[in-house]
């Protein structure tokens, strides 16, 4: 049975594997070579939660509660690796909050569209992280001739993305100062031409 007593327990060990996670983080990004920032935390909050499961035992619990409480710490480390590494490392909002600091507390709004292309990418080497990051998910490959294509992987991740994007999206999503669908179809505006194509012979 689940007593009060169990549940300080329970408290000590969420505060145990958050100090053990902080501890394991730390030390990963900055000794060690990280390929995507996202997996690497997701990777970290295993770890913790293997240490963790050292400490688990030694206390009282049957088996299906150590099992739920497993679940709930690595859930917590999903959580957390989703919600501030990888936010921080890629969140166009956050840059945008950083950006506006950078440049002395304010910035016309119109600037932003430029501020995107010619200040946002290069600093962020927009282009290499996500091409890197796709590479090691999986999702495409690079051949001989530098054409980037899609696996079989990365089609069924554009299937469904496509799916929800289109379905699942709000249809009135405010966008400046109007409620607007445009995000659920971003390709209506055809781009020409497409001099960045490969040649499929």
């Amino acid at each position: 049975m689940f007593s009060f007593s169990k549940f300080i327990l329970l408290i000590k060990l969420f505060f145990l594997y958050l100090f053990i996670f902080s501890l394991i983080y730390f030390l990963h990004i900055s000794f060690f070579n990280v390929g995507v920032v996202f997996y690497s935390s997701l990777f970290d909050a295993f770890i913790s939660c293997v240490l963790t499961i050292f400490f688990l035992y030694k206390y009282k619990f049957e088996n299906f509660e150590r099992f739920l409480i497993i679940l709930i710490l690595f859930s917590v480390g999903y959580i957390i690796s989703i919600s501030v590494p990888t936010v921080i490392d890629r969140s166009l909002s956050i840059y945008i909050l950083e950006k506006i600091d950078q440049r002395g507390g304010g910035i016309k709004l119109n600037a932003f569209p430029d501020i995107f292309i010619y200040e946002y990418l290069p600093e962020h080497r927009l282009a290499d992280i996500r091409i890197t990051e796709q590479l090691y998910s999986g999702t495409i490959e690079i051949d001989d001739n530098g054409c980037v294509t899609l696996t079989k992987k990365g089609r069924l991740v554009v299937s469904l993305s496509s799916f929800f994007r289109s379905n699942l999206l709000p249809k009135k999503r405010l966008v400046n100062s109007e409620f607007t669908d445009d995000l659920t179809n971003p390709f209506r505006l055809d781009f020409k031409p497409y001099e960045y194509g490969c040649s499929f012979s």
